[in-house]
């Protein structure tokens, strides 16, 4: 099987169900850019596979789950509105990363200031993720109305997440954290 297909030469492509759109409409940005930031998370984890830590292997389980939502997450993003999502996103999928998120907060140190993003390899990528998650968050709110409530809290606490956990990698690779110094 070839894997192009020479059908989006003119600048359109296909939504779930097969209607034709132009590549810059709403909805391929939000998905779009649910892959771009899937493929940043990825990076992170191959950093992530390079070092050593205790609980690593729990982070790299929680990490192939949450790649697999947020494929899912660009599935429904790519369902034109009032067609079958073939797999909803559960208020369950955003508990779990607010449960997740609280463990690995409890561990870190208090903030005192605004963190940079920043410090190891893993670290850097994680906060490259998580802006880009808050991009397919604002790129997503154009279609809030024709989505499940549960997309836009999950990609909110998804970048919430990515935030924690960059922190988190930092912090158990003995990275001191970039922070903001209030003088230039």
């Amino acid at each position: 099987m070839k894997i192009y297909t020479k059908t989006g030469d003119k600048g359109q492509t296909s939504l779930v169900y097969g209607q034709r759109v132009d590549k810059n409409h709403a909805r391929v940005e939000a998905y779009g850019t649910c892959d771009e930031a899937n493929s940043i998370i990825g990076l992170a984890v191959t950093y992530i596979k390079e070092e050593e830590f205790d609980k690593k292997e729990e982070l790299l389980q929680s990490f192939h789950k949450i790649q697999t939502i947020l494929f899912h997450v660009g599935a429904e993003l790519a369902t034109p509105h009032g067609k079958d999502v073939r797999w909803k996103l559960t208020e369950q999928h955003v508990s779990s990363l607010e449960e997740e998120m609280d463990i690995l907060d409890e561990a870190l140190p208090a903030l005192k200031n605004f963190v940079l993003p920043g410090g190891t390899k893993a670290g850097a990528a994680l906060h490259c993720a998580r802006t880009v998650v808050r991009r397919a968050e604002r790129s997503a709110v154009s279609l809030s109305t024709e989505l499940s409530p549960n997309v836009m809290a999950y990609l909110n606490r998804l970048s919430d997440y990515l935030f924690v956990v960059a922190r988190y990698v930092n912090m158990k690779l003995n990275q001191e954290e970039p922070v903001l110094k209030p003088e230039l």
